[in-house]
C-alpha cells in the first residue's frame, strides 16, 4: 500500500516519521515542501560562529593591519589571511609577528592593535543571509548559540550593532571562557551544555578550518561557509560546504525551511552598481554566444567583497538607451578559473552593436544560485540560458517589476551608495 506523510509544520517529527515507517507496509512516499533536498540528519539546535560567518570581520581586520603595518614599513596584502582566520587573538598575533618579522612580542602587538579594532566594530556589517537566518530560526523557536574564539567583551560589542541578535541566542560562549579555543572542541561542547542539547543533535555553521575541526571533534554536524575565496576544496571534513548563508537549506537538517524563495529566486534588499562598459576576456560572444557587458571593478572592491559569488538578476539602464532586464554573475567563473573576482551582466535584449564606454547602471533585486563549475562548455552555456530565462520570468512579477526605473534607481543610488 501507499502511505503519505506530510511534515510541513514540525521539525521535531522524528518519532512520528519512525512510527509511520513501521506502519507503512511496503512503500512509503514522503511528500513535503521542505524535503525537496535530501534530509541529512535531524538536529535540534544551531551553533553559529560569529567572525566571518555572521559578520564581515575579515574586511575590518585587513584595513586595520594595512594601517598598522605601515609603521614598520610592511604591507598587508591579504596573502597571509589564511594563517589568522579562525585563530584565537593571541595565535593570530603570533602569526603576524612571525610572518612580518615585527620587532615586538605577540602580546605587545595584540595590546597595540586591539584598540584599533574596537574603534572599527561600529562599521561591522552582517554578511549576506545572516539577518535572514537568525530571524528565521528565532521565529521558529529553534535554539541557537554563538561560539566564537573572540573575547566576550569583543563579541558583546560586535553584536550590539545588530538588532535582536543578543536576545536571539540562548547561549554565548567566548574564547576567554574556555581553556582552549578552536580547533579544540571545548567551546562547542560548552555551548551544547548550556543549551542542554546532546552534541550529536547540534548543527554548527562555521567559516574557518579550525572551527570545522573543533565542531567535528565535538561530534557535531557542520556546514562550512568558507571565508577564503576559492578554498572550498580544503573543507572536506565538513558535512556540507556552501558559498554563503543565502545557500543554506535548513530542511536538509530537519529544520523549518525558508519560505521566501519565489519561483526559484530569492528577493534581496536592492543594491546598485554601475560604471563604464569595458572589454572583458572576450569569451561572452565568441566562446559562449552570450554577449556580456563587463563592468570595471574599480571603486567597487567593497561591493565585491560583501556579495558572495553567484548569479543575481535585476534591472539595467544604459546611459544612451532604455531599461532592460538583466542577469549577472559575480565571481571567479571556475570553469575558466579567473584569477580576479569579476562582474559580468548579461542584458536580456538583442543589441545591433556594442556599447563599450557607455555608462551602465545596474539595480540588483534578487538571487538565483551560487557560483558553480561545470563539466563541459555546453553544460555551462545551458545553465546560463536557464538563469536568463528564470530572471526574465521573475522580473515580470510585481515584486521585482516595481523596481524598473524606481526614480531612475533612486537617482543612481543616492550618489553611489550601493544600497537604495
Amino acid at each position: 500500500m501507499f502511505f503519505v506523510v506530510n511534515l510541513q509544520t514540525s521539525f521535531n517529527s522524528k518519532k512520528f516519521v519512525n512510527a509511520s515507517l513501521k506502519s507503512a507496509g511496503r512503500v512509503l512516499i514522503l511528500t513535503t515542501n521542505w524535503m525537496m533536498n535530501s534530509l541529512r540528519k535531524l538536529v535540534s539546535c544551531v551553533i553559529l560562529d560569529l567572525d566571518g560567518t555572521l559578520v564581515n570581520t575579515d574586511g575590518i581586520v585587513s584595513e586595520v593591519l594595512k594601517v598598522y603595518l605601515v609603521k614598520y614599513e610592511k604591507k598587508w596584502d591579504g596573502r597571509e589571511a589564511h594563517k589568522i582566520i579562525g585563530k584565537t587573538p593571541i595565535e593570530a598575533a603570533a602569526a603576524i609577528v612571525e610572518d612580518y618579522e615585527l620587532p615586538l612580542s605577540k602580546e605587545d602587538l595584540l595590546s597595540e592593535i586591539s584598540p584599533m579594532f574596537s574603534d572599527q566594530w561600529c562599521k561591522l556589517k552582517a554578511l549576506p543571509g545572516a539577518y535572514r537566518l537568525v530571524k528565521h530560526l528565532r521565529g521558529h523557536g529553534v535554539k541557537m548559540a554563538l561560539a566564537s574564539n573572540s573575547p566576550r567583551a569583543s563579541i558583546e560589542t560586535k553584536i550590539s550593532y545588530h538588532d535582536t541578535w543578543k536576545e536571539s541566542f540562548a547561549a554565548i560562549v567566548a574564547g576567554d571562557e574556555v581553556k582552549a579555543g578552536k580547533p579544540s572542541p571545548e567551546i562547542f561542547l560548552e555551548a551544547s551544555k548550556r543549551l542542554n542539547i546532546d552534541p550529536s543533535k547540534c548543527l554548527v555553521i562555521e567559516d574557518s578550518l579550525p572551527g570545522i575541526a573543533a565542531a567535528k571533534a565535538a561530534n557535531m554536524e557542520v556546514v562550512a561557509v568558507p571565508s577564503l575565496p576559492k578554498q572550498s576544496h580544503l573543507y572536506t571534513e565538513a558535512d556540507e560546504v556552501i558559498t554563503s548563508l543565502l545557500d543554506l537549506h535548513p530542511e536538509k537538517w530537519g529544520l523549518p525551511p525558508f519560505e521566501d524563495w519565489i519561483d526559484g529566486t530569492l528577493p534581496l534588499e536592492p543594491w546598485y552598481i554601475g560604471g563604464p562598459v569595458i572589454k572583458g576576456y572576450g569569451r561572452g560572444s565568441k566562446v559562449l554566444g552570450i554577449p556580456t557587458a563587463n563592468l570595471s571593478i574599480e571603486g567597487y572592491a567593497t561591493v565585491l567583497s560583501e556579495n558572495p559569488a553567484g548569479v543575481y538578476f535585476g534591472w539595467a539602464k544604459l546611459s544612451n538607451h532604455g531599461f532592460y532586464k538583466m542577469v549577472m554573475s559575480i565571481g571567479w567563473n571556475p570553469y575558466f578559473n579567473n584569477t580576479e573576482k569579476t562582474i559580468e551582466p548579461w542584458l536580456l535584449h538583442k543589441f545591433d552593436k556594442d556599447f563599450y564606454g557607455e555608462e551602465l547602471h545596474l539595480l540588483v533585486v534578487g538571487y538565483i544560485r551560487p557560483e558553480a563549475n561545470f563539466p563541459s562548455l555546453e553544460s555551462l552555456i545551458a545553465k546560463i540560458h536557464e538563469d536568463g530565462k528564470r530572471a526574465e520570468n521573475a522580473l515580470e512579477l510585481p515584486l521585482y517589476a516595481k523596481y524598473k526605473d524606481e526614480m531612475y534607481f533612486k537617482s543612481i543610488a543616492h550618489g553611489q551608495n550601493s544600497h537604495l
